[in-house]
């Protein structure tokens, strides 16, 4: 060796043992150490800055903690929704136990109602993950596809009033706090836009209504992803029940993918704006231009969901674009999920709400809104020319499971995850659909 060459001491670690690799959401845990001794001297000193800056600091480290934390604890992270619902569970109880300053209770629901960081996550999410589907399959697949996820809802529908009957419970209470929670496409795009329509149709509590949703919810994926494992058994008992993973039995759909664009980071960013520019609109729709038909209001949700299908149907986004927006929603899904999932604990979730809500009744009525989307599907799939099993695991549990990772968990159950793309229509078009259909059903029933 050159006597002149100066060589670097390997790295050895950072002395922490154990913990030298182990990082929290990507970051070193030395350096996590830091963050997260910053946000104990704000909380011990009270003084968290009361605006979005300080807020995304709280909520970034209160989500990494937990939601590592929910990933990792078994069972919970497979089957009752891992890390999202460990988050906001927890936080939900430090509110509960008063374990939070009121500086950092207001700071974070100023967040999530006054800068309406909620309202900017479901606009992106619900963008992305339509422009997401292939233009071909969303063409094609209406024509079958669409009704047999309509199926679904009706035999949700039925089984849930007969469930509320045999319970006494009325079927508008079935309707807006079982059923369409459950058939809605999970919590992000699901059970938190059918919150804000609750709210802004019948003038009832959003919080409240989210609190008893997402635990209606978490019963529901748990029996979906039952039911899928179960109906691979019966797949192999009954082979004429079964494509084995092929979902039409007649004549065949051309679903290939388009190959994915190069993208630069403006796409991503014509993604946001595009996301931004159609919120507008629809806001603008729902509020003057055309809030609704007599008593039935129309959110601004569900006029996102109808104006975004139209743009991918048409072909007016190009691929690129469309690139874009997917990859913002995912970046919003992935990375700002947990960050999202501390404030809808603090300023949207009523922890004695969910604790109530996990009653015996609830469970059994829970199980048969899951058993009815799946015999409505399944039927309504046979009509369509479908295989009956694997209609009823995407038209029918990917409908009625927690949306998108619900929807890896029902088709690995299945050992189908072929059917991803379908899967993907039920909970990202299909829950826009149920969307729709909310707005109607809160203002027939919730007027």
């Amino acid at each position: 060796m050159n006597q002149n060459e100066i060589t670097l001491p390997k790295e050895s670690g950072s002395g922490l043992g154990p913990f030298s690799n182990l990082k929290i959401f990507g970051i070193p845990f030395s350096l996590f150490g830091v963050l997260t001794a910053i946000m104990l001297v704000a909380h011990m000193t009270d003084s968290l800055p009361n605006n979005i800056v300080g807020g995304f600091g709280f909520m970034f480290v209160i989500g990494a903690i937990f939601g590592e934390i929910g990933q990792r604890l078994p069972i919970f992270n497979k089957y009752i929704g891992g890390a999202p619902v460990m988050i906001f569970l927890v936080a939900a109880w430090f509110v509960q136990q008063g374990m939070l300053t009121q500086n950092e209770i207001d700071t974070v629901t100023y967040v999530m109602k006054k800068t309406d960081f909620l309202d900017l996550f479901i606009a992106v999410l619900i963008t992305g993950s339509i422009l997401a589907v292939n233009r071909k399959l969303l063409l094609k697949s209406l024509v079958g596809y669409i009704p047999t996820i309509l199926a679904a809802v009706a035999g949700a529908s039925i089984l849930g009033i007969i469930g509320g009957a045999i319970f006494g419970i009325p079927v508008d209470r079935i309707m807006m706090l079982y059923v369409l929670p459950i058939m809605g496409g999970g919590n992000g795009a699901g059970a938190i836009p059918l919150s804000e329509i609750y709210e802004s149709v019948t003038g009832g509590s959003k919080e409240q209504y989210y609190s008893v949703a997402i635990a209606i919810l978490t019963i529901a994926n748990i029996v979906a992803i039952v039911v899928a494992a179960t109906l691979d058994t019966i797949g192999k008992k009954f082979p004429a029940l079964t494509g084995n993973g092929e979902l039409l039995r007649k004549a065949s759909l051309d679903v290939e993918e388009a190959k994915t664009p190069e993208i630069t980071p403006r796409e991503i960013a014509i993604g946001l704006m595009l996301a931004a520019c159609v919120y507008t609109i629809s806001y603008a729709l729902s509020k003057k231009i055309l809030p609704g038909f007599g008593d039935v209001k129309i959110h601004t949700f569900a006029y996102m969901v109808i104006i975004v299908a139209i743009l991918n149907a048409t072909g007016l986004c190009p691929e690129g674009i469309k690139e874009g927006a997917k990859r913002l929603g995912t970046f919003f899904t992935k990375h700002l999920l947990w960050v999202l999932m501390v404030g809808v604990g603090i300023a949207y979730t009523d922890l004695n709400s969910i604790i109530s809500a996990l009653t015996f009744t609830n469970v059994i009525i829970a199980a048969m809104i899951v058993v009815g989307a799946v015999f409505g599907s399944a039927i309504g799939g046979w009509v369509m020319g479908f295989y009956p099993i694997e209609a009823s695991i995407t038209a029918g549990l990917c409908m009625a499971n927690r949306g998108g990772s619900g929807d890896l968990e029902v088709l690995a159950a299945s050992d189908r995850m072929n059917l991803i793309s379908y899967a993907q229509i039920s909970s990202r078009l299909g829950g826009g659909i149920v969307l729709i259909i909310a707005s109607i059903v809160f203002g027939i029933l919730g007027g």
